[in-house]
């Protein structure tokens, strides 16, 4: 069984990977952090909690993160994943309310009891694990494993010609989150950047197989309206009619690191450049320090999409 806090700023690609984790049956997932970024805060909390409603599990908690990143406005991607994160999906209202504990105070106190053993899942911006790492500069001394969705490494970025969503909304928490992790009683952070999560194309026969095993559950209809507003946009991008699937990428990572191939790397973000600002680095050779991260560099994509569809097939079946 692998525990997890998963940090996310729920858009369509974090709702799946929200129900990838909730269908996976070695996964207990102790709690989920709403963090600024594809939407507001107050939007996200909405989302995790209904869909965890829809699924029965009102059980977990949901934290409420900060409102904005570190030192910057916050930029949010209403074009990318719908006015309301979830595409035209219209999702239940939520039964349940967030949790009292805010969210870096979350963290803090969930990697306390759990001292060793916990995995932390990151598929949004680093702004609550940056202030969490404040709070308790120990913080990465307990975690068992950290998986961060974010970065582009030797490919170009999403968001600006060289760096990627997460990043650009709070590269000064990401650059806070790499230096706290960077020292020998540590778990090095697994990093799933785009140069890998983009070979996770989700596409219209991937929906179509879902929909043959789920007929006319609700679960898969929700689903099949998120995904239909993200594949217009791709399209919009001249990216194809079809969906990156970034954070459930990196969620069967933090099940599974095993399943990929990665390299160790210093991974450092850039604060101050005029056209790099966001941008990360991966020194593989050492010339600017020893490494502090893995960077995911090989994987079998095909595989993860076929997995993806049966394990949200059963979750949407029961």
């Amino acid at each position: 069984m692998t525990r997890l806090l998963l940090d996310c700023d729920t858009g369509i690609d974090d709702s799946l990977a929200l129900l990838y984790l909730l269908a996976r049956p070695d996964a207990e997932l102790l709690g989920v952090v709403s963090t600024a970024g594809n939407v507001p805060t107050e939007v996200v909390v909405e989302n995790n909690l209904a869909w965890l409603g829809l699924c029965g599990r009102s059980d977990i908690p949901v934290f409420r993160g900060a409102a904005g990143p570190l030192a910057i406005p916050l930029r949010t991607a209403e074009d990318t994943h719908g006015p309301r994160g979830v595409g035209y999906a219209q999702l239940p209202p939520a039964t349940a309310s967030a949790a009292d504990l805010e969210g870096a105070h979350a963290w803090v106190r969930t990697a306390a009891a759990h001292d060793g053993d916990l995995v932390g899942l990151v598929v949004g911006p680093l702004t609550n694990l940056a202030l969490a790492t404040r709070l308790d500069p120990d913080l990465p001394t307990r975690l068992r494993r950290l998986v961060i969705m974010g970065g582009a490494f030797g490919v170009a970025g999403n968001t600006t010609p060289v760096a990627e969503w997460n990043m650009v909304v709070d590269p000064e928490a990401a650059d806070e989150v790499f230096a706290a992790f960077d020292r020998p009683d540590a778990p090095s952070p697994v990093v799933c950047g785009l140069n890998i999560t983009e070979q996770m194309r989700f596409t219209p026969d991937h929906l179509a197989a879902l929909r043959r095993r789920t007929g006319d559950a609700p679960l898969t209809a929700l689903v099949d309206d998120a995904l239909r507003f993200y594949f217009e946009f791709h399209r919009s991008q001249d990216e194809g009619y079809l969906a990156y699937l970034h954070d459930p990428f990196a969620a069967m990572v933090a099940l599974d690191p095993g399943r990929v191939s990665c390299e160790a790397a210093r991974v450092v973000v850039e604060l101050t450049g005029t056209h790099t600002r966001a941008m990360t680095v991966a020194d593989r050779r050492g010339m600017i320090g020893a490494p502090n991260a893995f960077v995911v560099a090989e994987a079998d994509t095909e595989a993860m999409l076929d997995e993806l569809v049966e394990v949200l097939a059963r979750l949407a079946r029961d």
